[in-house]
C-alpha cells in the first residue's frame, strides 16, 4: 500500500480512483465493509482503491484541550487499513486551511482536481466540508455535476445498534471485551514500550510483569484480562492488569502483563497486547499473599481460556 502524507505529495492522478473518506478510528466492521466495497469497485474497473483520512483527528483540531485518546493511533490505523487490500492511503493534515473548505470546494479542489476521482463510497451519515455542512445528499448532487459515481454504504448493526467508534469506546470503558472484539472483527490491542517497573511482580510476588508505557493508548476498563502479546516475531500468552494497583496504594493508571513461562527481559521492546477475555475487576487485597493467591487463580483461568481461543 502506498502512503501519501499531504495532498501536495500526490504524484499525479491515479488510474480510476475509487475513494472513501473518513476518520476510521478503530477500523471496525463498519469501516471494513466500506473498504471492501471500495476495493471491489476498484477491481471491477481496473482502478485504484484509495482511503483518505486525517491527522490530527478533526475533533482534536477543533478542540485541542479535548485530550482524546483513539482506538487506533495513526500507525496502527495505517496497518489495519493496509490489511484491507487498499492500494493507497492519503493522509491529509487537518489544519485551519483544510477545515475552512466548503463542501463544494473539497469535492472540486481535492477529489476532482487533485485525485481525479472516478467514484466515491462513504458510510451512512457521512458529513464533510466546513463545519460539517456537507451531507450525503449534497455529495450525490455534486457528484452528478462533476461527473463521478457516488454511493453510500449502509450502517452495520449488531444488537440493534449501529457499529461505531464511539460505541466501541463505551464498551471498552465498561470492560466488555467480548462485544468489543466482535465489533472489531479482531481482538482489541494496544502497543506499548516495555519500561522498567517497580519490581513488585518479580520481587514481592514471584510473578514478573512487563510494565507498558502506553500514555497514548485507549486502555479498557480497569481489571484483569487474559491476553496474548507479541514482541517482534514472538507470540506469548499471559494475563494483564489494567488499573491503579490499589493493594499498593498507587494512583496512576498502568498496564502490566505477566507472560507465561517467560524469563527474558523485554525492556525497551514494543509489546503488542491483545485483550482476549476479561477475567475480573481490579480488587484491593488485605495482604500481598492474598494478592499472589488470586493472581495464580487468574493465571490458571487464563491458561484454560486461551487454549480454547483461536490464535491472533
Amino acid at each position: 500500500m502506498e502512503i501519501v502524507k499531504g495532498l501536495e505529495n500526490i504524484a499525479g492522478q491515479y488510474k480510476g480512483p475509487v475513494v472513501t473518506v473518513g476518520n476510521f478510528d478503530g477500523v471496525h466492521m463498519g469501516h471494513q465493509k466500506i473498504f471492501s466495497e471500495v476495493v471491489r469497485h476498484a477491481r471491477d474497473i481496473d482502478g485504484t482503491a484509495i482511503v483518505m483520512t486525517f491527522d490530527p483527528h478533526p475533533a482534536v483540531f477543533t478542540n485541542p484541550q479535548l485530550q482524546m485518546k483513539f482506538l487506533t493511533p495513526f500507525e496502527i490505523k495505517t496497518e489495519l487499513i493496509e490489511n484491507s487490500a487498499v492500494d493507497v492511503l492519503i493522509c491529509i493534515a487537518f489544519n485551519k486551511e483544510f477545515a475552512s473548505l466548503a463542501p463544494e470546494q473539497f469535492i472540486r479542489e481535492v477529489l476532482v482536481q487533485r485525485i481525479g476521482v472516478t467514484h466515491v463510497i462513504v458510510g451512512h451519515g457521512f458529513r464533510f466540508g466546513r463545519g460539517k455542512q456537507g451531507t450525503t445528499d449534497n455529495f450525490r448532487r455534486l457528484s452528478k455535476r462533476f461527473g463521478f459515481g457516488f454511493n453510500v454504504v449502509r450502517n452495520v448493526r449488531r444488537g440493534g445498534l449501529v457499529v461505531s467508534s464511539s460505541r466501541i469506546r463505551e464498551l471498552l470503558l465498561k470492560g466488555d471485551i467480548d462485544q468489543t472484539n466482535s465489533l472489531l472483527y479482531r481482538p482489541y490491542f494496544i502497543d506499548g514500550i516495555v519500561v522498567k517497573g517497580k519490581g513488585r511482580g518479580g520481587k514481592c510476588l514471584g510473578i514478573p510483569t512487563a510494565n507498558l508505557c502506553c500514555a497514548d493508548e485507549f486502555l479498557p476498563c480497569g481489571g484483569v484480562y487474559a491476553v496474548r502479546a507479541r514482541a517482534d516475531d514472538d507470540l506469548f500468552e499471559g494475563v494483564a492488569n489494567v488499573g491503579l494497583n490499589p493493594t499498593f496504594g498507587d494512583n496512576e493508571l498502568s498496564c502490566e502483563v505477566h507472560i507465561f513461562d517467560y524469563n527474558g527481559d523485554l525492556v525497551g521492546n514494543t509489546l503488542r497486547t491483545y485483550f482476549i477475555k476479561r477475567l475480573r475487576d481490579e480488587m484491593t487485597f488485605a495482604s500481598v499473599d492474598a494478592l499472589k493467591a488470586q493472581i495464580n487463580k487468574d493465571i490458571a483461568q487464563a491458561r484454560g481460556l486461551l487454549k480454547r481461543h483461536n490464535k491472533v
